[in-house]
């Protein structure tokens, strides 16, 4: 698509800038109209000299105007709709005084002062009442646009900085259950593996300090997280951890909020692989349907035992700490609002799903995924087994 040469301005953004063009072009527009019905009507040449000095005054005294009006504004008195009324009026008795006074020199034979000023008082009366009424309607419209962006503003900071404590709350309790590990590896004297995981836990530390609390990344970039984490815990538990993606290439493009799986994952874990002596295995989903990305995190634990109210159950206290599933619903609500689902299926016989939908959004200057990054298949060597996607049993509350 074909771009701009320049970036457009909107017109207000310089004030003093638009007000000049605003107050030139008016009482040009203005001379212009009275000169074209001037010699429409065979006006002789002092009528032209009369309606020049006409919108030079005027556009002296609404510059005069201009700045009283403006420091009765920023009074926000009572009084200042009565100042500005008796400024107006002796504003156009100066107009109509100076008007007649000029009318007088170049048409002598006019009539009386007394009489013309009368005749011509309605005449700048009408338009710098109209001129005044333009200027505090525009100056009203800016100060409401000034307050709904610094409201919108307030609520962006507000949005971001709860999404931020939302995301700050994952990284203790993830540490909690990791140095609770390595704690155990030290007890025991096992001194390699416990190196090897504080190594694999700076690594991932490091990783996540390039995503923004508040921001969002790629499925891809998410996996990638994901493949980090997982390389710990899988030292804890070894063959019983058994791992599957399924991502869709047009899937990993979509962005997502920054660590909005890795609870997911994270809970799977603790109530699906340590639970069970044989283990579990934890498979994650990403499709593009239509224009929503639906992300699906399943695994094959134990399930919440035959409770089919699953978000209920998850409200009365299942989920841990709490950090879990209600930590991913407030952050869904607050970056989407109602457009988003966050369903769970737990059939009876074990097993927990979780399923998000999601606006399919991209990245603007997207970059195709590199081979090396793409989703490796299912390997022994990891741990996994080739499995498809159908209607799988899972199981863990998050």
């Amino acid at each position: 698509m074909a771009m701009l040469p320049f970036q457009p301005t909107p017109f207000f953004k310089d004030k003093n800038r638009a007000f000049w063009w605003l107050q030139v072009l008016g009482w040009l527009g203005a001379f212009t109209l009275r000169g074209v019905s001037g010699i429409v009507a065979g006006q002789d040449f002092p009528f032209f000299v009369i309606i020049f000095i006409e919108s030079f005054t005027g556009f002296s005294i609404t510059l005069i105007l201009s700045v009283a009006f403006k420091r009765i504004l920023s009074l926000a008195s009572p009084l200042s709709w009565a100042s500005s009324a008796l400024l107006l009026a002796i504003a156009v008795a100066f107009f109509a005084s100076v008007q007649t006074w000029v009318i007088q020199i170049a048409r002598p034979d006019s009539g009386g002062f007394s009489q013309l000023l009368i005749g011509y008082f309605i005449f700048p009366m009408t338009l710098l009442g109209a001129w005044s009424a333009l200027y505090f309607a525009i100056n009203f419209f800016l100060q409401v646009e000034e307050q709904t962006d610094q409201l919108e503003r307030l609520e962006a900071q507000a949005t971001s900085a709860q999404l931020a404590m939302l995301r700050y709350q994952l990284n203790p309790h993830f540490l909690f259950n990791t140095l609770n590990s390595i704690s155990t590896l030290v007890l025991l004297k096992q001194t390699t593996p416990a190196n090897a995981m504080l190594t694999k836990l700076s690594s991932f530390l490091r990783h996540t300090l390039i995503a923004q609390p508040g921001g969002k990344v790629t499925v891809a970039q998410e996996v990638e997280t994901l493949k980090l984490y997982l390389e710990i815990e899988r030292m804890r538990f070894e063959e019983r951890l058994r791992t599957e993606f399924r991502v869709d290439d047009d899937a990993a493009r979509g962005c997502i909020p920054s660590f909005l799986l890795q609870p997911l994952i994270e809970n799977a874990i603790k109530y699906g692989v340590s639970a069970q002596e044989e283990g579990a295995r934890i498979s994650l989903a990403a499709k593009v349907i239509g224009s929503r990305l639906r992300l699906t995190v399943y695994d094959t634990g134990p399930g919440l035992q035959g409770n089919q109210n699953a978000a209920e159950a998850v409200k009365r206290g299942h989920s841990s700490t709490g950090v879990g599933l209600a930590n991913i619903m407030e952050r869904l609500s607050q970056a989407y609002g109602e457009d988003h689902r966050f369903d769970i299926e737990t059939p009876p016989d074990g097993g927990f799903t979780v399923i998000i939908e999601l606006p399919y959004e991209i990245e603007e200057q997207d970059e195709p995924v590199p081979s090396h990054q793409k989703f490796p298949r299912p390997s022994n060597k990891e741990g996994t087994r080739e499995t498809t996607f159908g209607n799988p049993q899972t199981g863990a509350p998050a």
